[in-house]
């Protein structure tokens, strides 16, 4: 990375198989990477989302065995200096931040992507980034419709959640 290059990671969870917002579709054409954090419901999610840009995702508590067949239930990638964990996440929302901790506490990260509670976080704890990008199209469970972008570079990691408008 030269010291001005910024790399955008499109984040997204908890699709659920419902329609993918054209907003959000829009804004993941102008990043280089996108990440989905489980319960796609539909490989056509995946699908859609494959044709913009690169895909790395996990399953979800939520996805049938044609997805869990295709996909890991957690990945670990590099993005310029960094390394990033994903994993859905389950069980009580109480307990989702520590759940997702503990799935990694043997793996040295800087950011860790999940998703489970259909709500948004853009936390630094313990000097690791949580970030869940909460669900873009539960208009019934979560308190708004969100997705995610991640900025990289030299600086460090920067989350947004972004509205669904």
């Amino acid at each position: 990375m030269n010291g001005q290059e910024v790399i955008k990671i499109g984040v997204v969870s908890d699709t659920h198989g419902r329609p993918l917002p054209e907003q959000m579709l829009a804004d993941f054409k102008t990043v280089d990477l996108i990440v989905h954090a489980g319960d796609l419901c539909s490989i056509r999610d995946l699908e859609t989302l494959s044709c913009i840009k690169e895909v790395k995702a996990v399953f979800g508590n939520m996805d049938g065995e044609d997805i869990r067949s295709q996909l890991p239930e957690d990945v670990v990638f590099r993005c310029g200096n960094y390394s990033f964990g994903v994993y859905h996440g389950g069980g009580a929302p109480k307990q989702l931040l520590e759940k997702v901790r503990d799935h990694f506490k043997k793996k040295k990260l800087d950011a860790i992507i999940f998703g489970h509670s259909h709500e948004p976080m853009n936390e630094v704890v313990d000097g690791i980034l949580f970030f869940n990008p909460g669900s873009p199209n539960d208009h019934f469970c979560a308190s708004c419709c969100t997705y995610g972008v991640l900025d990289i570079s030299e600086q460090g990691i920067q989350g947004r959640i972004i509205k669904v408008k």
